[in-house]
């Protein structure tokens, strides 16, 4: 209301004069109850990305980025096949304009496509004979290793389709009308579904030795995602080293968890975010990812504009871009060097947690490295540990982008298939395997009763 606004408001008879007041005292409640609401419904700094809703998450700023290779680099083509498995000729008997008979030839050129042809399913009865066994004094029968026990789909089509599935994200109805049209094969979700579970009991030993190599891995990164069961929530939970994946669905987002994984003592270094539920699990080191900690800037700049934060914000910053940029230093200086900078970097977050601030999110934090002062550095003391989760949390995109199309699972026995078929989809892709027929040896191994250890990563690479 401007000053001239005021005064005409004086100048009305009495009674005139109070109802415009009230109504503008109930326009200026309406409007303190609308702000109270917004403030209300932003999520706090400290709270888990997954449990906020995605209609209330701020749309992400598209980079500029030009498309294609950066300035200087080689393009990018599809590679010519290395195999010709037909030559078609095109002549034209007429000239398509004028239609005058055409003679021989005068030039050619080649042009090379490819194509898949029509697939045709493929129907093999099996003869199984049996043998008399004088010493077992029984009858014996080989072993069918073309498909699961008691299963008339073949091992092709059961894990390609898991693939589409439980790794790629492809709804079950769609991969049923992708094989109807694609391969002529029908088969109805329900079908598919059962097969799926049934691959996952006989690859249940192979998710139990990942569960068991995990445990001793000697770097290992793990993160949680929120997850449904029928409706429920549940935590989809990642342990990951640089060639195993292993996924479990759990109601609970606490510490039991890990401790169920891991154990209560892991031998090894920890690499997790700031989440509550990994600190009561000991460990042999532990550190927690820098990136969280840019992102909690970030989210604090956007409601926090004193300068107090920003002096604070800005040492943060930079002491922690000194310290990843150190370790990527780490080959290229001299040991003595690289020890007096690291000692330096620790004087600093020393001090930086040390020292008095007057701003309310700046305490917070400082508080936050001063509870996990051991663990922000430990990088620094081990080569070939990073000092972000990245590697967790990119385990976690695939199952994400599931979860907006398949609706995850609706019962407890398909969330275990869920996360043994994730499970050993992501471990071979880690390996270096194809995932299809590394799951079909696996299924094979397991039928055949000739389990298939995994092969570690350091042997792939020695036979490669």
């Amino acid at each position: 209301m401007t000053h001239e606004e005021a005064l005409a408001l004086l100048a009305l008879p009495q009674e005139q004069a109070v109802r415009e007041i009230l109504a503008l005292a109930g326009k200026a409640a309406l409007w303190e109850q609308s702000q109270a609401k917004a403030s209300h419904d932003e999520p706090s700094p400290t709270q888990p990305s997954g449990m906020t809703p995605p209609y209330k998450k701020a749309a992400k700023r598209k980079k500029n980025r030009k498309p294609g290779q950066k300035k200087g680099h080689a393009g990018q083509r599809r590679p010519r096949p290395d195999h010709i498995d037909g030559t078609p000729v095109h002549r034209l008997e007429c000239c398509p304009d004028c239609g005058h008979t055409l003679g021989d030839a005068c030039r050619e050129h080649h042009r090379t496509i490819e194509d898949i042809p029509p697939v045709t399913p493929q129907v093999h009865r099996h003869l199984i004979k049996g043998s008399w066994c004088s010493h077992c004094r029984k009858v014996v029968t080989p072993r069918v290793t073309d498909a699961l026990p008691r299963a008339t789909l073949g091992l092709n089509v059961v894990i390609y389709s898991a693939w589409l599935h439980y790794l790629l994200g492809v709804s079950v109805g769609n991969i049923s009308r992708l094989l109807l049209i694609g391969y002529a094969f029908k088969v109805s979700p329900g079908g598919l579904t059962q097969a799926w579970a049934n691959l996952a009991a006989q690859l249940e030993p192979y998710y139990q030795q990942i569960e068991q190599q995990v445990r001793e891995a000697g770097v290992l990164h793990a993160d949680e995602t929120g997850w449904r069961v029928n409706g429920v929530t549940h935590w989809l939970w990642a342990f990951c080293s640089e060639s195993l994946c292993y996924y479990l669905i759990d109601r609970r987002r606490s510490s039991a968890v890990v401790a169920r994984v891991l154990g209560e003592i892991f031998d090894g270094i920890l690499i997790t975010d700031f989440y509550g539920a990994y600190n009561l699990v000991e460990a042999w080191a532990k550190q927690r990812c820098f990136f969280h900690l840019f992102t909690e800037l970030l989210k604090v700049d956007k409601r926090n504009d004193h300068p107090p934060w920003h002096a604070f914000r800005r040492r943060l910053s930079r002491l922690l871009k000194d310290a990843m940029r150190l370790n990527n230093q780490r080959m290229k200086l001299d040991d003595t060097v690289f020890e007096r900078r690291k000692h330096r970097i620790n004087q600093r977050l020393d001090q930086l947690i040390a020292d008095p601030y007057d701003d309310d999110d700046a305490r917070r934090l400082a508080k936050r490295l001063k509870n996990f002062r051991g663990e922000l550095l430990t990088f620094l003391d081990h080569e070939g540990v990073p000092p972000t989760n990245n590697l967790a949390e990119q385990q976690m995109r695939k199952p994400v982008v599931a979860r907006k199309v398949c609706q995850q699972n609706r019962s407890d026995r398909g969330a275990k298939t869920h996360a043994i078929l994730l499970s050993i989809f992501r471990t071979a892709e880690l390996q270096g395997q194809q995932p299809v027929d590394y799951a079909i040896a696996l299924t094979k191994a397991a039928i055949a009763g000739e389990p298939l250890q995994f092969t570690p990563e350091s042997s792939m690479k020695e036979a490669a």
